[in-house]
């Protein structure tokens, strides 16, 4: 793949997951999505080598920086938003990388973004706030969730993600990323959003 995002000039929104109430006890009660375990296992089936280092749980990009160590790769951040006509999206993106949600939407074709609530992400793709991943596709069996894969991000060969959890960084080819996603039903956008390339894309 041949990308070329450009700087970055719109102002970076930060979500500190930490400080939203979300009953963690009633949510392991609750929840019957897939595990870990099932990930890994799911991975294996489809002839994926993937894997998986354990560490601290990390609930923002700072905190992954400061204690995941050396894994090698790209290393990413997922924003699970809603729009105002109630789709739901999940961007991937570098962990660096800048979107402006201010902005965003005219390149999805979607009405406005806002970050969707604890709940609804309990729902739609089974994981708690921290642990948002592309790999939560896997508990979206009703494709409710569309998804969009920055194109810079893209542009690396190695990328890591929460398989699930936040106390472990799964590594997974950027191709066996897209066979996974495609075998959850799932077609996922590559977009330029982040930076200067997602502003250049919506004034295209």
């Amino acid at each position: 793949m041949n990308f070329s995002p450009g700087p970055h000039i719109a102002p970076e929104i930060s979500w500190d997951y930490t400080k939203l109430f979300f009953d963690l006890d009633s949510y392991s009660m609750k929840n019957t999505s897939a595990t870990r375990d099932i990930l890994l296992q799911r991975l294996a089936s489809l002839g994926i080598n993937a894997k998986t280092t354990d560490h601290p749980p990390l609930f923002t990009v700072e905190e992954s920086r400061a204690l995941r160590g050396e894994i090698p790769g790209a290393h990413t951040k997922n924003l699970f938003l809603k729009c105002k006509k109630g789709t739901l999206w999940l961007v991937v993106a570098l962990e660096e990388a800048v979107i402006d949600l201010k902005r965003v939407h005219t390149r999805l074709g979607s009405g406005r973004l806002s970050f969707g609530k604890p709940e609804l992400l309990l729902e739609a793709l089974g994981v708690p706030p921290g642990s948002v991943t592309p790999f939560s596709l896997i508990n979206d069996t009703k494709r409710r969730v569309s998804v969009v894969l920055d194109e810079a991000m893209m542009q690396h060969e190695i990328l890591n993600f929460h398989p699930l959890e936040n106390t472990a960084t799964t590594t997974i080819s950027r191709d066996d990323l897209l066979t996974f996603i495609a075998d959850c039903g799932h077609k996922p956008m590559i977009l330029a959003v982040s930076g200067d390339a997602g502003q250049a894309g919506m004034t295209s």
